[in-house]
């Protein structure tokens, strides 16, 4: 059996930040670039990432389950 959790709606458009969206683009155009990340703007990068893919998750399953 699954369980359903309640996600609140205002979880579900959040974004990334601006200028968050901008320094991950930063890091990703150097990568591109061929230019050498430090550990820790990779670990940074990485992050970004996650995040950004966790809220368009969030995003597509809200969608699902409310239409």
């Amino acid at each position: 059996m699954h369980e359903v959790i309640e996600i609140p709606v205002e979880l579900t458009h959040f974004q990334l930040p601006e200028a968050v969206h901008a320094r991950l683009q930063l890091l990703l155009d150097r990568q591109d670039a061929d230019e050498i990340l430090t550990p820790m703007e990779k670990q940074e990068a990485e992050g970004l990432v996650e995040l950004a893919e966790f809220l368009s998750l969030l995003h597509l399953r809200s969608q699902t389950v409310t239409h």
